[in-house]
């Protein structure tokens, strides 16, 4: 099946950190991807910037070995073009140094998209964005890409908005969650919006509940340093799974347009029922990773990794929360993160409610309620569980089944990744899957009185060993309800 792909609009491409693994590991594969299939207009330019002192022909062999390591349907012809778009500025971002050549290089092209990529620790959102202003950088067509995580709480998100507000307008601002640009999470809209099917069933009367796990098999790697500033719940519930929260419990929006989507969102987080102290030991749980086995062998524990016996930072976190609407009252939504679990895997599960009664007769077996599962990585698909008659003679039996969607098998083409989509979104100025400026202070209202009772609490991360499905605390979390988390599906 051949993909539709749209050539965007000539522009140029700043990004800042050009030399860190964001850049190595996903945006340079991802630009190449893009330009191997033809979306890349000849005049477009990407400008690679970072403080480290380097010539076109050193990045332009960084990039050369970054595709190599990370694409593997690599065609030279394709990569030869792509790796003379490529030039190079040293840039400080906290000085001066640089800010004259790379005002240079891009002048005499103001009519052309200008995006700018801070691919940086956010603690250079604000510096960067002061120096694009003071150095006349911004355009008409100007574009700023902002990476999470976006403050540390409500406060430091708004300190962080305010200064890059105060030199890009909100519709120049992209915020950008890479879990909004996988195939499967565009696809949760088309299921839910594009079918008759599943609407009239999307509310309390007919669905249970919803759990949705974003589970890594690695730990922290080389991001000690980052992770332990902040923790499950900011790197990972904050951001990616409040945003598939609300893609899923989202009222049909008006149409695709960028604000009719995010308006809708905000709706969500707003309803979301607020967490006190008390609420917060009863429906989340904390945890911390310690030694174990995973696939490669033995692995250490958090603590060794970090190199800090007394670090109280969360690598696993399990919340029960509800959303106070009519759609969704009484529906726990059940959340979990974690890293150094059983397996890789980030899948949103819908139970529907039991049947209200059975016509078979025992001899049919039990009944298991319906559920639609929705999976994001790896093996993007869907797939809904439902019953069927057991083939053959004998009576009637009943055994669940899988209508089974894999995009991989149905769609004979390669998997974009999220970063392919995300970028064009921007040049295109398609702000429809980023977060705007007040859903990231809604989602930080929503966290920050979780942060504040563990911190009053005072209680240790559970521990649980590596290789499993988290602390028992969170097996706990879920039974309560006579419920439990889904580990047969994965």
């Amino acid at each position: 099946m051949a993909v539709r792909v749209i050539e965007v609009a000539p522009f140029d491409l700043i990004v800042f950190g050009a030399t860190g693994d964001l850049a190595h590991r996903k945006l340079l594969p991802a630009l190449y991807h893009r330009d191997l299939d033809g979306q890349i207009p000849a005049d477009a330019r990407i400008v690679a910037c970072s403080r480290r002192d380097m010539s076109d022909a050193d990045y332009r062999e960084f990039a050369r070995q970054a595709i190599s390591e990370h694409v593997s349907d690599i065609e030279d012809e394709a990569l030869s073009r792509f790796i003379d778009r490529l030039s190079y500025v040293a840039v400080d971002a906290a000085g001066e140094r640089g800010w004259s050549e790379l005002a240079s290089a891009l002048a005499g092209r103001e009519d052309v998209v200008r995006a700018f990529y801070l691919a940086v620790s956010p603690d250079f959102f604000g510096p960067i964005c002061e120096r694009i202003g003071a150095h006349g950088l911004t355009t008409e067509l100007a574009r700023v890409v902002i990476e999470k995580p976006i403050g540390k709480d409500g406060e430091s998100a708004r300190k962080v908005n305010a200064a890059i507000g105060a030199v890009f307008r909100e519709d120049q601002i992209f915020r950008i969650d890479h879990y909004l640009g996988k195939e499967t999470v565009q696809n949760l809209m088309a299921l839910r919006f594009a079918n008759a099917l599943f609407e009239p069933l999307w509310n309390a009367a007919h669905i249970d509940h919803v759990q949705i796990t974003v589970a890594e098999a690695l730990g922290v790697e080389g991001r000690a340093g980052y992770y332990d500033t902040a923790g499950a719940m900011r790197d990972m519930v904050q951001n990616h799974i409040l945003q598939l929260l609300c893609l899923v419990a989202m009222e049909p929006p008006e149409s695709m347009d960028a604000d009719s989507v995010r308006d809708e969102k905000l709706k969500v987080l707003k309803a979301l029922r607020p967490m006190d102290a008390d609420l917060a030991a009863r429906t989340t749980v904390r945890g911390q990773y310690r030694a174990g086995a995973s696939a490669g062998g033995a692995v250490p524990g958090y603590l060794e990794e970090l190199d800090d016996p007394a670090s109280q930072t969360e690598t696993f976190v399990a919340v029960k929360a509800e959303i106070a609407n009519w759609r969704w009252a009484n529906v726990p939504f059940y959340l979990r993160t974690g890293k150094r679990l059983a397996a890789r895997v980030s899948e949103i599960v819908v139970q529907f409610r039991p049947i209200p009664h059975s016509i078979f007769g025992e001899e049919a077996g039990a009944i298991p309620p319906n559920r639609l599962v929705i999976r994001l990585q790896p093996d993007e698909g869907v797939r809904m569980q439902v019953m069927i008659k057991d083939p053959g003679p004998g009576g009637m039996r009943l055994r669940q089944v899988p209508l089974d969607m894999s995009f991989a098998k149905a769609f004979a083409v390669r998997n974009p990744d999220a970063y392919e989509r995300l970028i064009m979104d921007v040049i295109r100025g398609n702000q429809t899957l980023f977060m705007r400026r007040d859903e990231v202070e809604a989602a930080w209202a929503w966290v920050d009185p979780i942060l504040q009772a563990w911190s009053t609490l005072k209680e240790a991360p559970k521990g649980y060993t590596s290789g499993t499905w988290g602390p028992s605390a969170a097996i706990a979390l879920i039974e309560r309800d006579g419920r439990t988390w889904f580990e047969d599906l994965i």
